[in-house]
């Protein structure tokens, strides 16, 4: 199975880190989006296609300054919305 997910904005507010982490943010979400989407899997009503206009996170657990810590924890609060 092909799984595409095109994210075209990510609104980042209040988080405790800068603009030049932005790369290596965006990385380590990516990599930890596939990564949960490998082991658990597209939740049921997105396995036959479909898109979603916004998928708030809610209130993430967001902690520390570090950018491939925060890439990860904003994955798991996006997979939290379109995974099993």
């Amino acid at each position: 199975m092909t799984i595409k997910i095109h994210i075209e904005k990510l609104v980042l507010d209040g988080l405790p880190v800068q603009s030049h982490d932005g790369p290596e943010l965006r990385k380590a979400m990516a990599k930890e989006l596939v990564r949960l989407l490998a082991e658990g899997g597209l939740s049921p009503e997105l396995v036959g296609g479909g898109a979603y206009p916004d998928v708030p996170a809610g209130n993430a657990n967001i902690s520390g300054k570090n950018a491939t810590k925060v890439g990860r924890e904003i994955a798991r609060a996006v997979y939290g919305r379109i995974g099993k």
